[in-house]
């Protein structure tokens, strides 16, 4: 059961970090470049491979969200 609701977990936080990609226009591409502007090192394909999976730590979530600009979060459609 546990680990039925951490999968919908990662599923959701998946969602919104590749949302607030999709809204800003952000391909991996250019999030590796961003990333690499305040000092983290990924490549493409590993981030592609780390959002596909959606087993990132919430440092790499955070570093994505500096390096594309989101200062805020929504995290309900209400």
């Amino acid at each position: 059961m546990r680990a039925r609701a951490d999968q919908q977990w990662t599923e959701r936080i998946k969602r919104l970090l590749k949302a607030e990609l999709s809204r800003r226009g952000i391909t991996y591409r250019e999030l590796s470049a961003r990333l690499d502007a305040i000092g983290v090192h990924e490549t493409e394909d590993n981030i592609n491979k780390k959002i596909a999976r959606g087993s990132f730590t919430a440092v790499f979530f955070f570093q994505c969200m500096e390096a594309i600009g989101c200062q805020t979060l929504r995290l309900h459609d209400d």
